[in-house]
């Protein structure tokens, strides 16, 4: 399942990705494209436009509230949006680009000295090669998953 989000939903772009879904974020006004490209790479809008109107062969899901616990509840309840634990953290926040696993000794100098001691598994963006690993944000994404159901 892959997502196109609008400029709006900033946010929920990041945490579809975190999710491990394959999710663009499209920070133009321009809907005539946005739609294209919906149709073209078989994505799913998700926007908080009211004014946007439903797109012939394109899937919308009309995402209503303001925080996030609640708009994951509002795609869940659209389109029965599962979490798979194995997918998650699996996609860069910032590219959307599948992660790749990376030596810990390629990354001694580009993480603080507290991570790569206790770390052993380090993740990396091929094309921004930020560097992910498992941290306390894992509990949070967790906690947050519990709360909306996923």
């Amino acid at each position: 399942m892959k997502f196109i989000a609008t400029k709006e939903l900033g946010r929920l772009a990041k945490w579809m990705r975190i999710l491990g879904f394959d999710t663009e974020y499209f920070k133009e006004e321009n809907y005539p494209k946005l739609k294209i490209i919906a149709l073209r790479d078989q994505r799913i809008i998700l926007t908080r436009n009211t004014r946007m109107s439903q797109p012939k062969g394109i899937r919308l899901v009309q995402v209503k509230h303001d925080f996030l616990d609640e708009q994951l509840r509002d795609i869940s309840q659209e389109i029965d949006l599962k979490a798979e634990k194995n997918s998650m953290f699996s996609r860069c926040t910032i590219c959307n680009v599948g992660l790749e696993a990376v030596e810990k000794e390629n990354i001694k100098d580009k993480v603080p000295e507290y991570v790569f001691k206790t770390q052993d598994k380090f993740l990396q963006c091929p094309n921004c090669h930020r560097i992910y690993w498992s941290g306390t944000h894992w509990g949070n994404v967790e906690k947050i998953l519990k709360e909306v159901s996923l």
